[in-house]
């Protein structure tokens, strides 16, 4: 083989070897922009009521994650308690129901057991233990309505890879 071959052969191969890193991660990846205003709807409230997120706050809402709770919370299981995962499921079961985004924003304010029974502030990051937790000190209302979001989006998105609580037992 000459030297041009050779070269074309190498360039070829660069060439193949970029275009399927790209192609490997362009696909099964969902950004934002391609969830639909119903994936984005999601329960407000106890009384029924919903929102739909804007792209933005889905894109706000995953980043935060990632870099408040992404540590003991990755993919949505609970490192620290593997019995109590972030899936619709178990979010519903919970005492009180933790399945809307108002109730998982009052859960980032006052964080108590899976139960309900016991507050557990000191152990679990929340506004009332920023002095504990300061990746909290900074978060306002907004960031964790958009917190609460991507909790509550993840499980339509990623399916059964989001959470593994004790309902998936």
């Amino acid at each position: 083989m000459t030297v041009s071959g050779s070269l074309l052969k190498k360039a070829f191969l660069l060439t193949l070897a970029a275009f399927l890193f790209v192609f490997q991660i362009s696909v099964g990846t969902a950004s934002a922009a391609e969830l639909d205003a119903e994936t984005r709807t999601l329960p407000l409230n106890d009384k029924g009521e919903t929102v739909t997120l804007t792209q933005k706050q889905v894109i706000k809402g995953s980043r935060l994650f990632s870099a408040t709770c992404g540590q003991c919370h990755l993919k949505g299981m609970t490192k620290t308690d593997p019995n109590v995962g972030l899936d619709s499921e178990a979010l519903a079961l919970a005492t009180p129901p933790r399945d809307t985004v108002e109730s998982l924003v009052d859960y980032l304010y006052n964080p108590t057991t899976y139960d309900g029974e016991e507050e557990i502030a000191e152990r679990h990051p929340s506004m009332k233990s920023t002095d504990i937790y300061p990746k909290m000190r900074n978060l306002s209302d907004d960031d964790l309505f958009d917190i609460a979001g991507h909790v509550l989006l993840q499980p339509r998105v990623m399916g059964s890879q989001w959470g593994t609580g004790k309902t998936k037992f």
